[in-house]
């Protein structure tokens, strides 16, 4: 009879330990890296091409992730060229970097910086025409726009990015 009273407590304290939350893993959402503003379209909503952290930015770590359409996620993980075909739709998010306080050494994004869009069309000489939009600041406004036949600088350095491999 003792013993089935020991036994009983000592299952009704291991399983009263179980129950209580442990704060040092507590999940939560990192909303300091949402996308809030003005955007035409939601750039996580299409699929990853390729990532990169910038250290050399006076103002802190950055790390940019590159998104594409269907159209360019076909061109770009089945040709090393920059020349996307018309229907392209290229999106770049920008995030300054924080430590991530649940993984030693890692970093998570913080806060937003920048979102840019690249679209491929096709201009009246029916050759490649390039539109480039980007948004900054806390709510994403519209901070520069440009449409031409030719890619500008930036517009170049994102075409040319070559897509991570992946299982």
């Amino acid at each position: 009879m003792k013993t089935s009273y020991l036994l009983l407590t000592l299952i009704l304290m291991s399983v009263s330990g179980c129950t209580s939350e442990n704060p040092r893993v507590m999940t939560r959402l990192n909303d300091s890296a949402s996308l809030m503003g003005d955007l035409p379209f939601n750039p996580l909503h299409d699929k990853v091409i390729t990532s990169w952290i910038d250290k050399s930015n006076k103002t802190g770590s950055t790390m940019s992730t590159l998104y594409g359409n269907d159209v360019a996620i076909d061109y770009a993980r089945t040709n090393a060229g920059h020349d996307y075909p018309t229907g392209s739709v290229l999106s770049v998010i920008t995030w300054s970097q924080q430590e991530d306080p649940r993984w030693f050494g890692g970093f998570v994004p913080q806060k937003v910086k920048s979102v840019e869009f690249v679209t491929v069309g096709v201009g009246a000489d029916h050759q490649p025409s390039y539109a480039y939009q980007e948004y900054e600041g806390a709510q994403l406004k519209k901070t520069a726009g440009q449409e031409g036949p030719t890619a500008n600088e930036r517009v170049a350095l994102l075409l040319a990015q070559r897509a991570a491999v992946m299982p």
